[in-house]
């Protein structure tokens, strides 16, 4: 019996030969000798050609991605009984007809990032097998004939191709479960429906097929630039048709949105705040797909790199990283101030320095693919290299600067011309026109009545099914059932017409109308000058809250000190505002109480503006015993809930002191950001890794974590060139602690990644600095798979001083040869400056999915 096990394990081993990551250009003879093998994976090699494949016929996996495969291996037409077959991230250009018809048994076909501009006929032979299907990164117009006679198809990924119209015949049949298809420069269905999944679509087809589909010509436009620039006049002027100067007291505070027709075109105008502290609340509203006119005041530009990089060179670097597909007209205002020979000079000083900005991003990111390319683990680096050839491919569309005089109307109608020529051009503007069905636009219009009606309260906010009851009164939208309203209000949300937050619990049933509502409401508590704000609340409203003045200071110096406002602060500015506004009876509701969060503060915790912290109380001694397994009840008066608004940090004295210093021992590693680390990527990074990490102590780029009793520092370092974030632990004294300790590492890289996802254009790769003392070389981490960095080696040697270290000092192993498991370390009790306790160590370990959904 003993011996039928060993030879079955053995036939298992024959069976499945794994040769990934082994730099082979070809087939080993050994494995093409035997024929039991089922399963073959030569992922990451740098295979051109897999002659004799033909030979395993048997096998029912074949794994060829991330080599240098141009040509379609067409031996693989003998693998009869093959199921799987991956072949992603290689060059092939063409695949030949007559491949798939031999392969009758295919479930699974990975072709993505690849030159594919087309597929053969007889793909469709694989109509009753193949269910999963990856086209996307190549360069499909339409989507192939091939695939709509896919009956059995489950997942279909075509994003990133140039397809502007997708077959209804694609969803109708088929037991279709996954689809993705953003990147695309689509017009019907619009991409904003594509993103509400498969039951939107199938919805939108359905609505298509009732009355002929409206060109819709809407552009989403963004004011962007510093404080004081001219954008809110410039906005107002081209709306109003006529000069309307905007005096510094009624600046945008916020963002201002408005709406406005050229001809047959819509723009929905975002006035963007240009002082910093609005920054953070940008990346809830910035979207792609948008013409972004950045207001540049000429008579504040000096001819100097400062004062571009302040007025200019910012904003293009946020746009570079957050929306690189983006349309940029840079506009000079306030040329009445300026001759006109310095109007000349200064639009030309600003083209030059941001083509120069152009040049060196495209120099930075082939010095990047070059240096990938040149490894001599290349094949360590496929997934960095997709990614960088992907960014190479998105760039900013600069348009040529337009200066304006604001004070002169026909300076503002020779803007308003030059924006229609630009949004005309197919170009420039491939996606401009969504072809939407007729029940879309009369559900807008009927939004657009409801808000101008004097029944309607100024803010807008309005409950879900009382929304859809006020339109359904219309006879022409009486038939509107509750799933398709649903679908229209995700479409208009993600035009920026309303706002919906469906995701977020508190707000699910609550649509507000009046997007200009809700971002009055973040300018509250994020906003320039808080602490005046603070400090001009008024006894009455004091007394309203149970506070006193003292009360009051104590507020001012919490919030000066720790960035914190307590609930009732929160309150008090808030209400503050409301009732100015009249808009008592919502105050409330925005805001909560004890037992219940209020909308605000659901926001601005989901935007991963604030973190929610408690202050500390004496240990409760009479407190229920906790056993496991057993229902337990958490102490109900846990104090007043405090708010940290990591935007406003700035000591750092008490994390260096918990910190007590960096040790040479240190494990340490460093994620390099280019261009540059995004203004408030830090803050949120503190906001989310703080909220899984009960003990914490942060600053202003200082990051102090505590799990299991184990620190691990988080450090941001911001310079032109030089932007990373350091991660740093102690190194483990026992080496059965390795795991642990990188656990707690990955966890924080895998909250950095998934947050650097939010910025298209950002560059990022990990580094482990040399362990040697003065030693200025760095290991570039591999791809990351799983929890652990690809890599196979246990000693890493420096290039630079020679040395040679134990991987698990550089890179996320787990030490292979462990001896006997230790004991856990002894308990420790932490009480931090934030009021938040823990205990180690623990038993409980947050695992990677459960940091990407939070």
């Amino acid at each position: 019996m003993a011996q039928h096990r060993a030879c079955q394990e053995q036939d298992d081993c024959v069976r499945k030969v794994t040769l990934s990551t082994m730099r082979l250009k070809v087939l080993p003879p050994v494995v093409l000798q035997d024929p039991r093998v089922e399963s073959l994976d030569l992922d990451r090699n740098k295979l051109k050609h897999v002659p004799g494949i033909s030979k395993l016929g048997n096998l029912r996996k074949l794994i060829l991605s991330k080599n240098e495969i141009a040509d379609f291996p067409e031996e693989i037409q003998s693998l009869v009984h093959l199921e799987k077959l991956e072949l992603n991230q290689n060059q092939i250009r063409v695949i030949p007809e007559g491949i798939f018809s031999c392969l009758p048994r295919l479930k699974h076909l990975r072709l993505n990032n690849n030159r594919l501009s087309a597929l053969p006929k007889d793909l469709a032979t694989c109509s009753s097998s193949l269910q999963y299907l990856n086209l996307s990164n190549n360069l499909f117009r339409a989507v192939p004939r091939a695939v709509l006679d896919l009956a059995s198809l489950q997942e279909l990924y075509v994003q990133n191709n140039m397809l502007r119209q997708l077959p209804r015949e694609l969803f109708e049949g088929r037991p279709l479960k996954m689809f993705k298809a953003h990147g695309n420069p689509l017009r019907q269905p619009p991409n904003e429906v594509c993103t509400g999944g498969i039951q939107q679509i199938l919805s939108y087809f359905s609505q298509l097929q009732n009355c002929q589909g409206e060109e819709d010509r809407r552009v989403k436009t963004m004011f962007l630039g510093a404080s004081l620039a001219g954008k809110s006049t410039i906005c107002k002027s081209l709306k109003q048709r006529q000069v309307v100067l905007v005096s510094e007291e009624q600046r945008t505070v916020g963002i201002e949105i408005s709406e406005f027709h050229i001809q047959d075109f819509t723009f929905l105008f975002w006035d963007f705040a240009g002082q910093l502290e609005y920054y953070v609340t940008h990346h809830v509203f910035i979207t792609p797909q948008a013409l972004v006119i950045l207001v540049i005041n000429f008579q504040k530009y000096q001819l100097n790199n400062d004062i571009f990089q302040e007025l200019v060179g910012f904003w293009i670097n946020n746009l570079f990283m957050r929306v690189p597909n983006s349309v940029v007209l840079p506009v000079g205002t306030h040329t009445d101030c300026c001759t006109e020979e310095e109007v000349e000079e200064k639009k030309q000083d600003i083209m030059s320095k941001i083509q120069a900005m152009l040049a060196e991003r495209r120099a930075n990111l082939t010095h990047f693919i070059n240096n990938l390319e040149s490894s001599e683990e290349s094949e360590f680096y496929v997934d960095q290299w997709d990614r960088l050839k992907e960014m190479e491919s998105c760039t900013l569309t600069i348009l040529n600067l337009v200066p304006v005089n604001c004070t002169d109307y026909w300076d503002i109608k020779k803007l308003e011309t030059t924006i229609l020529e630009h949004v005309k051009n197919e170009k420039i503007f491939p996606n401009i026109i969504r072809v939407l069905p007729l029940v879309y636009k009369e559900v807008e219009a009927a939004i657009v009545d409801i808000v101008q009606s004097e029944e309607t309260a100024e803010y807008g906010m309005m409950d879900l099914n009382h929304l859809l009851c006020e339109i359904t009164r219309r006879e022409h939208l009486s038939h509107l059932d509750t799933e398709l309203f649903q679908d229209i209000l995700r479409y208009l949300h993600r035009i920026g017409l309303i706002i919906w937050y469906e995701e977020i619990k508190q707000l699910e049933s609550t649509v507000f109308l009046q997007p200009t509502f809700l971002i009055t409401m973040f300018k509250i508590l994020v906003r320039y000058r808080l602490v005046q704000q603070l400090e001009s609340i008024s006894v009455d409203l004091l007394v309203g809250e149970h506070a006193t003045i003292r009360d009051q200071s104590n507020w001012v110096w919490t919030f000066k000190s720790k960035a914190m406002l307590c609930q009732r602060a929160m309150r008090a500015l808030v209400k503050h505002q409301l009732y100015s506004e009249g808009m008592r009876d919502i105050f409330e509701e925005m805001v909560g109480h004890k037992a219940k969060k209020g909308k605000l503060f659901s926001l601005l915790e989901h935007f991963e503006i604030c973190l929610e912290v408690r202050n500390a109380k004496d240990l409760n001694p009479g407190a229920r015993e906790f056993v496991p397994g057993k229902p337990w009840e958490a102490t109900q008066d846990c104090g007043e809930a405090y708010y940290l608004f990591p935007t406003y940090l700035n000591q750092s004295e008490e994390v260096s002191e918990r910190w007590g210093g960096d040790h040479p021992e240190d494990l340490h590693i460093r994620a390099y950001f280019s261009p540059e680390i995004p203004e408030g990527f830090f803050q949120r990074l503190m906001v989310k890794a703080c909220s899984f990490y009960s003990a914490h102590w942060v600053a202003k780029v200082t990051c102090l974590l505590i799990c299991s009793g184990k620190p691990l520092l988080i450090k941001e370092n911001n310079q032109k060139g030089y932007s990373y974030i350091e991660l740093r632990s102690r190194k483990p004294v026992q080496r059965t602690e390795f795991q642990f300790t990188w656990d707690f590492f990955m966890a924080i890289i895998f909250i950095i990644r998934k947050l650097s996802e939010e910025w298209p254009g950002l560059h990022m790769c990990m580094k482990a600095p040399c362990r040697t003392a003065g030693c200025p070389a760095e290991f570039f981490w591999p791809d990351v798979d799983g929890k652990n960095t690809v890599t196979k080696e246990e000693i890493k040697t420096c290039g630079t001083c020679g040395h040679r270290f134990r991987t698990e000092l550089l890179l996320p192993k787990v030490p292979s040869d462990l001896g006997v498991p230790q004991p856990p370390p002894p308990a420790h009790y932490y009480v931090t400056s934030y009021g938040t306790t823990t205990f180690g160590p623990s038993s409980i370990h947050v695992n990677r999915q459960s940091i990407l959904d939070k």
